[in-house]
């Protein structure tokens, strides 16, 4: 005989695709219904035509069915009321930040309130390859095991989806963005809203607006790393995030020649200003090889020295490499390459920035 409870019991080890919640904590399951040896289970999706139907779907069946005495298995799907959808940040934070903030207006959701360590990182110039690092070192985090969010808030010039290979349209549940994944890395860009190639013509006042929505209304997957890949530069978005994050991390990433490490190192000394921590240096392009011989085109040490002036960590140095470019124009994090020295150079420093928590 089928009892009930353990249908239960399966459906709680079962995760919604998306939000990566099982469906009972997310108030999904409907009903369940048992005739003999034939189970049915009522499922309240998210959206009407969501678009991971076919995996609850198929995860429900392949589950409930492996249980004894069942021969068949039915998945009748409706939509959660308004309510329902409403009470899905408390179902997954405990509370909604969002209404939260609004409700008093002194106490604006932060991205601490999603993850334990929120790393924002920074050149002082474009051009340096930062954003492929913190694409890189977001792989290598997730590789470590560690549960990454990335915010691609260089707004004017966002990469991530191609280097991170993560396309689409995210889910939008009310006022609410479902955040895209890839491993167990969660992001959002303004790449999925906008085609590549579109100019994004913003001001100041739009600029925070869409940093603080990547922020309140995106409901994400509380994680151990939060990465946020900032524009280069002291403008607007790094001010913006710079005065949301409270408790924040900054990585400052630079080339070897002066007019990069100089540059930098106001970036640096505006975290100071702005209570932001330093975790340490990132140099990249550090040197091209050549038949074993290190060749130091963009200069040599700029990494270090600034490090060393500003009595911060250097957590090391990237050569310039062909595969390096390669895998970003491809979406395929180094970390995850079974070339364990292309993996190292991130997996080394990203186990560095792991460790000052411990």
């Amino acid at each position: 005989m089928i009892d009930k409870s353990d249908v239960m019991k399966i459906l709680a080890q079962i995760d919604d695709p998306e939000l990566r919640k099982p469906l009972t904590d997310l108030d999904m399951v409907k009903f369940v219904d048992i005739d003999g040896s034939k189970v049915k289970v009522g499922i309240s999706l998210t959206i009407p035509g969501c678009p991971l139907k076919k995996k609850i779907n198929d995860d429900i069946t392949r589950m409930v069915g492996e249980l004894p005495d069942v021969q068949a298995v039915e998945v009748e799907f409706g939509v959660m009321t308004d309510r329902q959808r409403k009470n899905l940040p408390v179902r997954l934070y405990g509370k909604d930040h969002k209404q939260a903030a609004d409700a008093d207006g002194k106490h604006p959701v932060t991205a601490g309130d999603f993850a334990d360590r929120v790393i924002a990182v920074a050149s002082g110039k474009g051009g340096v390859g930062k954003s492929t690092v913190t694409a890189n070192l977001a792989a290598a985090l997730s590789k470590l095991g560690y549960k990454v969010g990335i915010i691609d808030a260089d707004i004017y010039g966002f990469s991530f989806p191609r280097i991170i290979g993560v396309h689409g349209q995210p889910t939008l549940i009310d006022e609410h963005i479902v955040p895209l994944r890839k491993e167990n890395m969660q992001i959002i860009s303004m790449g999925f809203f906008v085609s590549e190639d579109a100019p994004v013509i913003w001001r100041g006042p739009l600029l925070h607006k869409a940093i603080n929505q990547f922020l309140a209304d995106v409901l994400w997957d509380k994680s151990d790393f939060l990465l946020l890949d900032l524009p280069p530069g002291t403008g607007d978005v790094t001010l913006t995030i710079a005065q949301s994050l409270p408790n924040a991390e900054l990585l400052v990433v630079t080339t070897p020649q002066p007019v990069a490490s100089h540059t930098a190192g106001r970036v640096a000394r505006l975290a100071e200003k702005t209570k932001l921590q330093v975790l340490g240096v990132v140099e990249n392009m550090s040197y091209y090889e050549v038949d074993g011989r290190r060749e130091y085109i963009f200069g040599k040490d700029g990494g270090k020295e600034l490090a060393s002036e500003l009595k911060v960590p250097f957590l090391g140095e990237i050569p310039i490499k062909q595969e390096i470019r390669e895998a970003a124009d491809d979406g395929h994090p180094l970390a995850y390459t079974e070339n364990e020295t292309l993996a190292n150079y991130f997996l080394r420093i990203a186990e560095k920035i792991a460790k000052r928590s411990e």
